[in-house]
């Protein structure tokens, strides 16, 4: 039977090992061809060369030579190469031009730190305007297939699927599009829906990944293509050495066995093979398993309910968590959670003691409900922040972000305590709130009608009226004191061309740049100015930036003429939104 099977592969791979033989001697023909073209070139060049050396010796100018053959070193000279991209750049006054005039050693160094760094929302969105804009490749020390494997990365880590699969399809040339496909086929494969995985697969016309051409096989198997899924199949076993798990799984997939036991989760791939091929795969997952892992189980309804775990557990809750952090299951299921936890008296009166000595996924329990229990505005926001910042310490800050932000939304802020203020506004910070209406209030420079001009609604000249306006009203007011955030609106309004008459708190909040910056800023070096820019801000929203910080961030902006993202940041900060 065995020697029946190994035949007929033999058969069928015969006519497609004959053609390919045929290919490839026609190939290493066409290849010594061009080797004996280009030691052709190669002498007509260096004859073109010294003819031409003799002749800017006699007429002491250089001379620009027009061979076509003569290769240009790209590492020099790379002012017509045009980077994959999503973002016209005059979207956020930018140019073609934004990294012509910055070493690319400085920019790879830069990238590669940033890269390994949490960002925060803003600097997210600078790296999007850095990495995902139209542009000229670096003139030296950085080639375009360098760039772009910084882009991909950059795709990969936001986990916006739609933003990927629009790169994918704006920029189908680019060197290394399996690396996406790859991203967009495992997503798909951890939701289960295999069809689409392939689908996104079946959009490569070449496929050179050793994992994507395991898929790829899969693929063959499950559209009932098992032909063409030997022939690849023992065309790649001709070609290289083929993963072993993977030759188990495909002889189960074929039919030519029953059933096979084996287990793997080094990917998404081997994973759901291990399911697919085991009528009684059974799978437990830790706290440090993968992602992928998590929301394939989940996806399959393969995971325990969360009702039957086990509280004296660590992993089982600490697993639950992360899941939640993963989004995989519901912030309020992990609260509900922590009411079964069994607490006496004592424990939730003396909750800071108890807390500092119990197990952290079981402190935040007691933190929980005694914060049911709680009448007190200031013990409760006490303990809000004590059980936020235990998330944040554990690396499971998603898990409760959301039912927080409901909490303090139900709460006035003009009942906030003073010292709990800054934590009550920052974690308020969502999506759906920043979708919230300005309230205008003219009584306070920062938070008035001079805003509308950021917002595109008034023109130069109105808004010179109106801010000449509101200023002569508030000097006439012995009361009014010019914040750090008026300074900020009048030195970005100053920077666009409105005429503003001294203020002394001007200069109390002037920013000094450092010479570096300085020098970027003059060399025009608008791209490497948008990564020092995310150096600076970090994994900090912006209200959690202080006075220096921002005025710094401000005054860059306003001198690179990065207009439209400095509008984006002033509006975060400095308007009262209801």
């Amino acid at each position: 039977m065995k020697i029946l099977k190994k035949l007929s592969k033999f058969l069928l791979l015969l006519p497609f090992i004959l053609s390919v033989q045929a290919s490839q001697a026609e190939e290493i023909r066409e290849i010594w061809s061009e080797i004996e073209k280009k030691e052709v070139n190669k002498n007509k060049l260096k004859n073109n060369a010294e003819i031409n050396a003799d002749k800017s010796q006699i007429q002491g100018i250089k001379l620009n030579l027009s061979d076509e053959n003569i290769v240009v070193d790209q590492n020099l000279d790379n002012s017509n190469i045009l980077l994959a991209g999503l973002l016209d750049p005059a979207e956020n006054d930018l140019n073609l031009e934004m990294w012509t005039n910055t070493d690319g050693a400085e920019i790879k160094k830069l990238l590669k730190s940033l890269q390994l760094k949490e960002l925060s929302s803003f600097s997210e969105k600078l790296m999007d305007v850095a990495l995902l804009t139209n542009s000229y490749v670096p003139n030296q020390n950085f080639s375009i297939n360098e760039f772009e494997n910084f882009t991909l990365n950059h795709l990969i880590k936001k986990k916006d699927l739609e933003l990927v699969k629009e790169f994918i399809q704006k920029n189908s040339t680019i060197k290394n599009k399996e690396k996406l496909i790859k991203h967009v086929s495992n997503h798909y494969l951890s939701y289960n829906q295999v069809e689409d995985s392939c689908s996104a697969i079946n959009s490569l016309n070449l496929v050179t990944d050793d994992y994507l051409t395991y898929f790829k096989i899969y693929c063959l198997i499950i559209q009932d293509k098992k032909n063409e899924a030997q022939l690849l199949f023992d065309l790649k076993s001709e070609l290289d050495m083929v993963n072993n798990f993977f030759v188990e799984k495909f002889e189960v997939l074929m039919g030519y066995e029953d059933e096979n036991y084996i287990l793997s989760d080094e990917n998404i791939l081997f994973f759901h093979l291990s399911h697919k091929t085991d009528k009684n795969f059974i799978y437990y997952p830790s706290v440090n398993s993968d992602e992928f892992v998590w929301k394939y189980l989940s996806n399959t309804n393969l995971l325990k309910n969360y009702n039957d775990i086990n509280l004296s557990n660590i992993d089982q809750v600490k697993f639950l968590e992360k899941a939640t952090t993963e989004g995989i299951f519901e912030e309020k299921d992990l609260l509900n959670l922590y009411l079964s936890f069994q607490f006496d008296i004592n424990q939730l009166i003396n909750f800071e003691e108890t807390f500092r000595i119990l197990p952290d996924y079981e402190g935040r329990a007691l933190l929980y409900q005694r914060f049911l229990l709680s009448d007190n505005l200031e013990t409760k926001f006490l303990i809000l922040s004590k059980l936020s910042n235990s998330f944040e310490e554990s690396n499971f800050k998603k898990s409760f972000d959301e039912e927080l932000s409901k909490i303090l939304f139900k709460i006035n802020e003009k009942e906030v305590p003073k010292k709990y203020l800054s934590f009550y506004q920052n974690s308020l910070i969502t999506d759906e709130n920043k979708k919230n209406k300005i309230k205008f209030n003219n009584e306070i420079f920062h938070q008035s009608k001079v805003l509308n001009y950021f917002l595109n609604k008034n023109s130069l000249t109105k808004t010179q009226k109106i801010t000449d306006n509101l200023l002569s009203k508030m000097k006439k007011d012995v009361d009014y004191n010019f914040n750090f955030k008026d300074v900020l609106l009048l030195e970005a309004l100053r920077a666009d061309g409105i005429q503003i008459e001294d203020i002394k708190e001007l200069s109390k909040y002037k920013p000094e740049l450092n010479p570096q910056i300085n020098k970027m800023i003059d060399n025009k070096e608008y791209g490497m100015i948008l990564l020092k820019i995310v150096e600076i801000i970090g994994n900090q929203e912006l209200a959690e930036l202080d006075s220096g910080t921002l005025s710094n961030i401000i005054e860059i902006m306003n001198r690179s003429k990065l207009i439209s993202l400095r509008n984006e940041l002033l509006l975060e900060i400095l308007p009262l939104k209801v």
